[in-house]
């Protein structure tokens, strides 16, 4: 093979490595056969053929590749890159799914060794073997080796438009490098007027990502401390909004690194066999830029930060998780103008409440004084405090929770309904009803939260369904201080 076939060679297994860098896989394959069936077997054209079915990560595809691999061994059996390409292949292939072709990864290996026992394609072709690769544990995706580079350069240089032009001079005297014509993209994107969050967030994005946790942070400790009333979806929705920059961030560099691939094809496709695109370089060239660190110390620093704010946040709602609120009760001898009778001895509307959590208990009726004796009440009011941290709404209304699931007994109901929540996970639930014995219109409302349960019975005559919760609310709250007031 003489030099201008080895050139036309190169050439053509470059365009295919840069439509497959391009994510146009099906035209490398269409350029890389095309080009077999008009020159004839060549190695490199066979791997970059076979690689170009590979890139879909199909079985199909992969189906596809094994052809090819075949194909080119039996033109050229003792080809290194088409011996650990396809050990590689066989590497990575589900034993279950294609037994043969799994089997086949030893015999390939073997021969490599034999052939180049100290070659990186030896190297690499064993490592695909593992579940994760040496290359792949060692090497950064492509967005952080574009994110690195960017950040870099922007850092490096006075201002953006002269890091852009800096970038754009480097890709020009290589234009066969993906990595300087991604960053010769990502600057010029950057660059442009209205991109300076964009380019805040590249070189910072780690301190905003702190500061959006410790935001986050600081409103659920609040929702657990002193604003339980306040939903954690606006935790959510703040922390959501706030990662809004990012997404539009990871947009630009995304369509950064689709015009670099684009890129590269066409500077492959004008340059021609043997030939070059691109401006002449100062005789130096572009410099060669450093490897990217998979993990930075900085960002363990911030790593530890953000487990340091997680424990502290799962400490708080450990904490907030075991608290209830306590409360007094005081027992009112007369109430409203009306005497009162203790009823605990004959009515105890907590018996499912366990002792052990409960720590007092009122349940009084009041009446007129000078009612008859089998008069109905115009109040009756139970409650009781203790630690309730536990109780779930299925525990106050149900068959076997405070209140019973039916309402058989207590009259003629007219409508029940869930109440407004209070807070430490409270709950109240109202009914009307009109009472058979006197035909009196009553109502009646049960609620509990974490520190206290309660019952309230009375008289509901032109009540609606918003005064009859804030009547039960307001004997509740006469009969229940806060703990301490």
């Amino acid at each position: 093979m003489n030099d201008t076939t080895d050139h036309v060679g190169d050439h053509l297994r470059e365009r295919v490595d840069a439509l497959v860098a391009a994510g146009r896989s099906a035209d490398a394959r269409a350029v890389g056969r095309s080009a077999l069936d008009a020159d004839g077997p060549d190695a490199g054209l066979f791997l970059a053929l076979a690689r170009a079915h590979m890139a879909e990560d199909d079985d199909d595809h992969d189906d596809a590749a094994e052809r090819v691999f075949r194909e080119g061994l039996e033109a050229c059996p003792d080809d290194i890159g088409l011996l650990a390409g396809y050990a590689e292949l066989c590497a990575r292939t589900d034993a279950m799914d294609r037994p043969g072709r799994h089997a086949r990864g030893p015999v390939l290996l073997a021969r490599l060794r034999e052939l180049a026992p100290h070659s990186l394609e030896l190297q690499r072709a064993e490592a695909a073997g593992s579940s994760v690769s040496a290359g792949a544990k060692n090497r950064a995706s492509e967005r952080r080796v574009q994110s690195f580079d960017a950040s870099r350069a922007f850092s490096d240089a006075p201002t953006p438009p002269a890091a852009a032009a800096q970038a754009a001079q480097w890709a020009a005297e290589a234009p066969r490098d993906l990595r300087l014509a991604v960053l010769a993209e990502t600057t010029a994107a950057l660059a442009a007027p209205g991109r300076r969050w964009s380019r805040l967030l590249l070189r910072r994005g780690l301190e905003y990502r702190f500061v959006i946790g410790v935001v986050v942070a600081l409103l659920v400790v609040l929702r657990l401390t002193v604003l339980p009333a306040v939903p954690y979806g606006v935790a959510t929705g703040v922390g959501l909004v706030m990662g809004l920059p990012f997404l539009r961030l990871r947009k630009q560099l995304r369509a950064a690194r689709e015009r670099a691939a684009e890129r590269m094809v066409a500077a492959v496709t004008e340059a021609g066999p043997g030939g070059e695109a691109g401006a002449e370089g100062d005789g130096f060239g572009p410099p060669e830029l450093p490897p990217v660190p998979r993990v930075t110390p900085r960002e363990y620093a911030f790593a530890g930060a953000g487990i340091a704010l997680l424990l502290v946040v799962g400490v708080a709602a450990y904490a907030s998780s075991l608290a209830y609120p306590r409360y007094d009760i005081v027992a009112h001898d007369t109430f409203r103008g009306l005497q009162g009778f203790d009823l605990r001895e004959e009515f105890d509307p907590f018996g499912t409440v366990p002792d052990s959590a409960r720590e007092a208990s009122v349940a009084r009726v009041y009446v007129a004084e000078d009612a008859a004796p089998d008069a109905a009440a115009d109040y009756l009011v139970a409650v009781t405090t203790g630690d309730f941290h536990e109780l779930r709404e299925s525990d106050v209304y149900g068959a076997n929770g405070l209140v019973p699931a039916d309402t058989e007994g207590v009259g003629i109901v007219h409508d029940t309904w869930r109440a407004g929540t209070g807070p430490y996970g409270g709950w109240m639930r109202c009914l009307r009803y009109t009472e058979v014995a006197t035909g009196t219109l009553r109502a009646m409302c049960v609620w509990a939260d974490k520190g206290s349960a309660g019952m309230v019975l009375f008289t509901a005559e032109d009540k609606n369904e918003e005064a009859v919760e804030e009547t039960a609310r307001s004997i509740g709250e006469e009969f229940l201080h806060p703990a301490g007031d």
